[in-house]
């Protein structure tokens, strides 16, 4: 490990070791808040007996649907849309505001649509990922030096030899940061999406534990959440800086 996730490393602990403090010495109620270690004694109970296996992939499964799409159709689109600068132009102001839009207010049209399933969650998760995708891979398409248009010209390469040899793999930190964006809004929108009416899930297990004072299911299954969506953007992290030392960054 370098220095610096060494840092970070002491940073989470100290942080999970004050707010064990606090919690048992009172100056937190255990009505309010339990402490990390009670957190975790009863996730691993909640992992061990499966009661809520189903609800876990469940989630999983929507956000890997959700992100899968978001990611794909981003990229498409973020290129096609690079391609026609005069598209460019247009969806420019569109693309800057489109996070002011309070998504969830289309839930009950995607409910009417959809119906009382998975899709409506997975619908939300896409829509708050996908520009995310779109975003960045235009930042990284604009980045790209012309001179390699130029060597491309030279060798005589084909659109999509171009695209694969030259284009993607010079715009590839902006497309990791897009990828790592659309993993944490998708497990934003699906999650949250969760909360309103789904049936099942990790939001609903949250919300019903909530609603019935379970604190130690409510923030077991939140420290579920926290240390898988930070796992997964560590292992992004590290594929992306392993990418980035191969092409002498």
């Amino acid at each position: 490990m370098t220095r610096l996730a060494w840092i970070r490393l002491a940073i989470v602990l100290g942080a999970f070791a004050a707010l064990e403090w606090l919690v048992q010495s009172g100056r937190i109620s255990t009505h309010t808040m339990i402490p990390p270690t009670r957190m975790v004694t009863e996730l691993w109970a909640i992992l061990a007996s499966g009661e809520l296996t189903g609800d876990i992939t469940q989630t999983l499964g929507n956000v890997a649907i959700a992100c899968l799409l978001s990611v794909t159709v981003g990229f498409v689109v973020g290129a096609g849309i690079h391609a026609i600068p005069r598209l460019r132009r247009a969806l420019d102001p569109f693309l800057t505001t489109y996070y002011a839009v309070p998504f969830f207010v289309f839930y009950p049209l995607l409910v009417y649509i959809f119906g009382m399933n998975n899709l409506p969650m997975i619908a939300i998760g896409f829509m708050f990922a996908v520009v995310a995708m779109i975003i960045n891979t235009l930042n990284g398409l604009d980045k790209i030096p012309r001179v390699y248009d130029k060597v491309a010209r030279m060798h005589q390469m084909s659109r999509a030899s171009m695209a694969l040899r030259i284009q993607i793999p010079a715009a590839a930190p902006n497309l990791f940061t897009g990828l790592k964006l659309s993993v944490a809004y998708a497990f934003i929108g699906v999650i949250a999406s969760e909360f309103i009416l789904a049936p099942g899930g990790l939001g609903y297990a949250i919300a019903f534990a909530y609603d019935n004072f379970d604190n130690e299911t409510m923030y077991a299954l939140m420290l579920f959440i926290l240390v898988l969506v930070t796992a997964i953007n560590m292992t992004l992290h590290y594929l992306e800086q392993r990418l980035l030392r191969r092409q002498g960054f």
